[in-house]
This record gives C-alpha cells, structure tokens and sequence, in this order.
C-alpha cells in the first residue's frame, strides 16, 4: 500500500500521534515523560512550533501542533530521533522506540471548531483509557496539557498557545472565571462523550469542511509526493543556518577565511555548532563539514563536553 504523503504549508495544525515499537512504552516513568516534554520544547524552539494540546500515554503520544514555518517533517525526524537516543541512553538500550510512521491528521484551523474538536478528544484520552476514575476531576492526569490550561499562565510552558482552543469554545479571557468555565464545559462533555464520537480524528487524515478537503487536495505536495519537496524543505534549512553562521562570525569578530584556519575544536567555533544544533535540524555531519571542524564523532564530543560543562544535570 502506498504511505500517504505529508502535506505541509505554513500556518498547518496536525494532531499527530505515535506509538511504540510493538506497542512497548514509550515511557518507563516520569522521568521518561520530562525528558520527553524538555525534548519537545527544544524542537519548539527549533522550528517555531506552537503546542495547542498534548497527552502523553503509556506506549503512545498524541499532539496537536501547528507549524508556522511548514515544517512537520523536519521537526518530526528530529523529535523522536533524539528523544529515542536520549531514552536508550537512560535506559542502555539499542534500537527503535517508535511504530513505523507516526500518524498525522491536517486540521482545518480557521475557526470551524475541528480544533476545539480534536484538542478535546487529546485532553479526553486519559478519561477514555481509564486512567482517571469516574469520581476524579481530568485535571489530576498530570502528563497532559490540560492542567496547564486550567493553572495560572506564569506556570505553563511557553511553546503552549491556549487562546485559539478557548476562543473557539467561546471563552473571551483567560481568566480564573474563563478557566472555570473551560473546566465545566470539558467535564461535562466528559460523561456525555459517546463511543465512536471521533472516528473522523481515529481513522481519517484531514479534519475539517469539504472546502478544506479540496484545498488540501489541490496542495503541490499531494499531486506530486512528498519526495519532490524533500530538496526544498532541506535548502530552507540550509539558508536559515548560513544566516546564523555570517551573524556569527561578524558578532565575534571572524571572517569566512578564518574557520579552515583556525583549530577544530576552537571554542568559538563549538558555540556556533551549538547554536546550529540548537536552532536548526541540519546534521552534526553538516556542520562538521561547514565549520571545518573535523569528524561527526569529533563534533558531537565537543558538544557532549559543552553541555556537560554547562547543564549539571547532565553530569548525574
């Protein structure tokens, strides 16, 4: 059976979801689930993401994110690589974490309410799966967005957009009465939840108006695969880090002759590659090879030693 391409365009909200190999956990503990979510806003800050909702199960994650730069794939191949580098290292393991591909559904943004929809049906998973009792306020199921929505907004991350969810449940404020009110609403809907309700957001691949579908539909990527687009999302990336590079180099001083001259592990150069790694998903082999700074191993030992010097939480 051929894969359904992606379909990606700026300003896209997909509610994605993945499942571990075999359907094992992905997550052995709430150590794993933190180091997931710092996993998660790190590629936030890589790719400008905004989180609309999350839930993260046992063996699965559900997302709901929108995509201001058109860059799902990217962002996607970074997030589970390194969240499943990190979690073998912990675990001293080898091998796949994730199922194959992960599932990623289009949502029609524009008000409709398919967000209100979808983001209700990733915050109602823990109900659904049983992992709040009947007699428990959802809010207790910690590893989910939804107590952030209802807790004061100096607590909650800041790749988390809350505003477009309780527009569309048409709540004007986020306020202590407005939270209230989105609490309410949830909870109610909660006992009412029927089975089969979201089939539309279980089995199919866009959310939203026959006008929605058709536009979708008439997309590039999708009359001609996503394998014509694979070039172009990697050249963006490409010129996005040939900007940080010159602004480097001028802010500290360098030329573009300086870096074949100067050593492979210049510290100067260990901070660009960090900056690089932090705000691009361009390759360690990449940057090595930009930088003039040796080996992919080479790299990826001075920045290990760079974090390690500068993140203690790194040395435990």
């Amino acid at each position: 059976m051929a894969r359904r391409v992606r379909i990606e365009y700026e300003g896209a909200i997909y509610h994605v979801m993945s499942r571990g190999d075999r359907k094992e956990p992905i997550f052995r503990g709430d150590a794993d689930r933190k180091l997931f979510l710092k996993t998660l806003g790190e590629a936030c800050g890589k790719t400008g993401w905004w989180i609309h909702s999350l839930t993260l199960m046992n063996n699965h994650f559900h997302l709901v994110v929108e995509t201001p730069g058109a860059n799902l794939v990217a962002g996607m191949k970074w997030l589970l690589g390194t969240y499943t580098t990190r979690f073998n290292r912990r675990h001293k393991l080898t091998g796949h974490l994730f199922a194959g591909r992960y599932k990623a559904l289009v949502v029609d943004g524009s008000g409709n309410g398919y967000l209100k929809t979808v983001c209700d049906y990733v915050h109602l998973n823990p109900s659904r799966a049983r992992l709040v009792k009947p007699e428990q306020p959802l809010k207790e199921y910690r590893w989910s967005s939804w107590p952030w929505y209802l807790g004061a907004p100096s607590r909650r991350p800041d790749w988390l957009r809350v505003e477009r969810l309780m527009g569309e449940h048409g709540i004007p404020r986020d306020s202590n009465a407005g939270r209230r009110e989105l609490e309410r609403r949830i909870e109610a809907q909660r006992v009412a939840e029927a089975t089969g309700s979201y089939r539309s957001i279980r089995r199919g691949w866009c959310l939203g108006g026959e006008d929605f579908r058709r536009e979708l539909l008439g997309q590039p990527s999708t009359r001609l695969g996503a394998e014509h687009y694979g070039t172009e999302r990697r050249e963006a990336e490409v010129v996005r880090a040939e900007r940080i590079v010159k602004e480097e180099l001028r802010r500290r001083e360098m030329r573009e002759a300086d870096l074949p001259r100067t050593g492979k592990g210049d510290r100067r150069k260990v901070e660009i590659a960090a900056r690089l790694r932090a705000e691009t998903t361009l390759s360690v082999a990449w940057i090595a090879t930009r930088l003039g700074m040796g080996s992919r191993a080479y790299l990826n030992h001075l920045l290990w030693k760079r974090r390690r010097h500068s993140d203690p939480l790194t040395r435990q």
